[in-house]
This record gives structure tokens, C-alpha cells and sequence, in this order.
């Protein structure tokens, strides 16, 4: 038996017992041959049946995906093998007959079958955002054509037209008075086409095409993530902070912009942080998840001293609590966009005091390798560059870089910072 396969009986118990590895993995039921499961790297855990068309030694092997464990318990797996391993002695294919279907499905019925399979490892945020470029550029403009039948020519087209707004839209959600605005654009076409890139990916995986349409398309430059404030432009950023406060501006919001300015961090993992994830004796956030997973955060001292000023609200876990509810505060991008307007930058998102963070610290002499840390990049080769670096250095340039900021900003000392109002201390 090869290394990523073992038996044993599959049952709840021995499931829920079974720990993902870096590779894939198949388990191969001790009582009903060809009935397995196969758990990837993920963590995810698939009920599949491998079986021969017409039970002859010559016929090619067949691998068939019953469904998800959680979804399906062991015994609803084992019924469903068992139906499938009984039509295959009598001739039958069933994933052949599944595969030539695929074959013949539409763009949109791919792009429906990528978003129910194929993105189980990826963020809700970056799911929602796939879903909505699918929605608004793939499905009208190819959503048509043939999966198995889309050319490299056609992904060209596709993405002129997006460049050139033929799916722009203004239209009502659901939400009272909400609208939904799609510009498109010549970075709108670059995304939307490197999404697609996944799909097809995911195609070639399931057996859908032999190839990708989307390889050696040239792409328009994306210039969207170059965006960076230097010093004189954070000062400014600070004073319309200020400004905005003055005009009643709620707290959490204007502390919320300030720490994403001081540490680099994305939004969500600065709205949503919770008390539990604050470590102020050793100066660092201590998030449970982010884009990419569980990550330390190391705190300036004047982000450090942000936050040691800010009191927890009784009965929330949330360092932001939404005023009324259970959740964390939601408010951020109104209050953004009248700063960001005040400060003279009409078009600068939250995400560009990210990209700020690093260039002055680059500007300052670190490394890249050192910036990357704490950012806390993905790349798993940028990570082995510096993964033997000391906390002691991270610490220092976190100091530094948010030092300067804060300077920019006018937040050095604790009379300058804002603090949020009507907080009692838990405990």
C-alpha cells in the first residue's frame, strides 16, 4: 500500500480521531473495499469510492466523491459506495458519466461548482470578494460559454472588456437605501483575470479541462496596492484625525485608523480584536486568526500606550464594541471616508496605511526581510528568509516605525489620545 494510504474501520469515532498531515491522505475502509476517505492538508475530510467499471481486473480505476464528512455521517457514506460499487459491476460509470457532464457544463456552473468546492481553504472576506467578481464580470460576460470550450483569445476579450466598463453597474442590495457600484477598470480586469486563473486551476483538478486559457495572458499592470503615505502626508492624515474628533467623531473609529497607521496591521484584524488577544507585558497582539492564520503583532510603545489607554467595555470581548449588539465596532469606513477627504486624499483606502508602514520603515533603513516579519506575509519562502530573526530586533523596528508615525500623527503622549467614552473596567 502506498505511504498516504492505511485501513481501518471507518466509523465516527476513528474519523474524528484522524489529524490532517502535509500531505494528502486516504483511509480504505477494513469492511467495504473501495469505500475511503480522504482528508487533505486542510483539514477537510471526503468521503470518496474507487471501483472499476464492470468489476474486471483490465478496467481502469475510478475515483468517485461521495461528499463531505459532516455533511454525510460514515453509514450515509457507506450506503452511497455501496450503490456505486454495485452499478459499476454492472457495467455502469458513474464517474465517467459525472466527468463527461462537467465537460459539457457552462462557465456559470463551473464558477457555481469552484465556490461549493473549491475554496475550503480560503477566507470568508476573500470568498466574498471571488463571489462578487463572479457575479458582476464572469457570469455576464462568459457565463454562457462552455467550460471545457473558453480559449486563452476569449480571456483577452474578457478582460478588455472589463478594462473597458462594459460591466459597470449601479443598482440597489438589499439593505435599505444600500447601493452596489461596479466601475470596472483596467485593475478590476487584472484581479478579476487572476481569480479566473484559480478557477480554471481548480478545472484542471477536477478533471474538467487539460489546461489553463488564463497562462501567458499578459495582464495590466495593478497599481492598486502602490499606494503609500510618506511622513508629510501621515501628519496630515493626523491633523484631520484630530479635526474629525473635534467635530464628534466617534472614538473607536479615529483609534482604530491610528493603530492601523502604528502597526501595519489589516482592518479586520484591528476592528475585531479582542482583549484576549492584547498582551500588553509583552507589547504585542496575539491574534487568533488573520488572513493568514494565527500570527503575533509586536506593539510599538505608542501603539502600546494606545491601548493601554483604552478600558474594557463590561460584557464585550471586543477592544472596539459596537455601540448597540454583541459584535465589534462596524462604523470604521464612514468616519475614514471624511478623514481621508479632510486630509486631502479623497481615494486613499484603509489598506494603503499598511503599504505607508512599510515603506517608512524601509525608508529607515530595515530590511525587507524585517518589514515582511512584521507584517506577517504568507510567502512561505519569505518566512524561512527570516524566521531566525530575534524578537528583540522586530521589537526595535516596530518601535521606530511606529514612533515616527505617531510623531505624524500627534499621538505621542497619553494627553493626545483619545479615549473612549463611557467604559467601565471588567473585572
Amino acid at each position: 500500500m502506498p505511504e498516504h494510504e492505511r485501513r481501518l474501520r471507518l466509523n465516527k469515532r476513528a474519523i474524528d480521531g484522524l489529524q490532517a498531515t502535509r500531505q494528502r491522505m486516504i483511509y480504505w475502509d477494513d469492511d467495504l473495499a473501495g469505500f475511503g476517505l480522504r482528508i487533505e492538508p486542510s483539514g477537510s475530510k471526503t468521503f470518496l469510492v474507487r471501483y472499476r467499471p464492470g468489476g474486471g481486473r483490465n478496467a481502469p480505476k475510478r475515483f468517485l466523491t461521495i461528499g463531505r464528512y459532516g455533511k454525510l455521517t460514515p453509514d450515509q457514506a457507506r450506503t452511497e459506495a455501496r450503490r456505486v460499487l454495485s452499478s459499476s459491476e454492472l457495467g455502469m460509470d458513474p464517474a465517467g458519466e459525472r466527468l463527461r457532464k462537467r465537460k459539457e457544463m457552462s462557465m456559470s456552473e463551473l464558477c457555481d461548482l469552484y465556490l461549493a468546492l473549491g475554496v475550503v481553504t480560503k477566507k470568508a472576506q476573500t470568498v466574498l470578494g471571488d463571489r462578487g467578481r463572479i457575479e458582476r464580470h464572469v457570469k455576464p460576460l462568459i457565463g454562457n460559454k462552455r467550460a471545457s470550450e473558453v480559449t486563452s483569445a476569449d480571456i483577452e476579450k474578457f478582460m478588455k472588456d472589463i478594462a473597458n466598463g462594459k460591466t459597470k453597474a449601479d443598482f440597489k442590495t438589499g439593505r435599505s437605501r444600500s447601493r452596489s457600484i461596479v466601475t470596472g477598470g483596467k485593475g478590476a480586469a487584472t484581479r478579476t483575470v487572476g481569480m479566473l486563473g484559480g478557477i480554471f486551476s481548480f478545472a484542471q483538478r477536477q478533471g474538467i479541462r487539460t489546461d489553463n486559457p488564463c497562462r501567458g495572458v499578459k495582464r495590466y499592470p495593478d497599481k492598486a496596492n502602490e499606494r503609500f503615505l510618506n511622513q508629510a502626508e501621515i501628519a496630515k492624515l493626523g491633523i484631520a484625525l484630530s479635526k474629525s474628533e473635534l467635530n464628534g467623531a466617534n472614538a473607536s473609529a479615529t483609534n482604530i485608523i491610528r493603530l492601523l497607521a502604528m502597526t501595519g496591521s489589516r482592518r479586520n484584524e484591528i476592528a475585531g480584536l479582542r482583549w484576549t488577544e492584547v498582551d500588553l507585558e509583552r507589547s504585542c497582539l496575539r491574534l487568533q486568526d488573520s488572513k493568514t492564520g494565527a500570527k503575533v503583532v509586536p506593539l510599538g510603545a505608542p501603539a502600546l500606550q494606545l491601548l493601554n489607554n483604552l478600558l474594557p467595555i463590561e460584557g464585550s470581548p471586543y477592544v472596539f464594541p459596537a455601540s448597540s449588539g454583541s459584535s465589534h465596532f462596524q462604523g470604521i469606513k464612514r468616519v475614514w471616508h471624511v478623514v481621508r477627504k479632510e486630509a486631502g486624499f479623497p481615494d486613499l483606502r484603509l489598506h494603503d496605511l499598511r503599504h505607508s508602514f512599510a515603506s517608512i520603515g524601509l525608508a529607515s533603513g530595515d530590511t525587507l526581510a524585517l518589514i515582511g516579519s512584521l507584517l506577517g506575509h504568507s510567502n512561505a519562502r519569505t518566512t524561512a528568509r527570516y524566521a531566525h530573526l530575534a524578537d528583540d530586533p522586530k521589537k526595535k523596528a516596530a518601535d521606530r516605525i511606529s514612533g515616527q508615525i505617531a510623531n505624524a500623527l500627534n499621538v505621542v503622549g497619553p494627553s493626545n489620545i483619545i479615549r473612549l467614552t463611557k467604559r467601565k473596567k471588567s473585572g
